[in-house]
């Protein structure tokens, strides 16, 4: 009886946008990158962050969740658990986390984590600022 293979996939990107369309040719439209959130006051609310990731290299089936962490490192939220799978090594599978209203306590360092079968593939950092009139320009506003 011949075994079933699983080659653990390769986390490809990882995205944080305002919105995410899709185009009548299947192509991804991501609006309003970013990287920081600026606010006036605080506790803020952002009103949504999208994540992109999209998966390759891999075969065979997993479950993925995207979570964003507070300052802290406690999980402020994070989505269900997704299963997807990858049938050859040239495949790739993109998934859509959407994280609506926000609540970001103080500003600092938060956290964007994405893990494939329980284990973490990415940390990377989703700064929060306080921001004043003169240097607003710079920010993705949010509260």
């Amino acid at each position: 009886m011949e075994q079933a293979t699983n080659i653990q996939p390769t986390l490809l990107f990882s995205v944080l946008c305002d919105d995410i369309r899709r185009e009548d040719n299947g192509k991804f439209i991501l609006l309003g990158l970013f990287e920081t959130i600026g606010s006036r006051v605080f506790p803020a609310h952002h009103p949504t962050i999208y994540v992109m990731n999209c998966w390759c290299s891999g075969l065979g089936s997993f479950k993925q969740r995207t979570r964003i962490l507070d300052t802290g490192s406690k999980v402020l939220v994070q989505d269900e658990e997704t299963s997807f799978q990858l049938t050859s090594l040239k495949a790739k599978h993109r998934i859509i986390a959407r994280f609506n209203n926000i609540l970001l306590q103080a500003p600092g360092e938060y956290s964007v984590e994405v893990l494939s079968d329980g284990d973490l593939k990415v940390r990377y950092p989703l700064i929060v600022e306080q921001i004043n009139p003169a240097n607003q320009s710079r920010y993705k506003i949010g509260g």
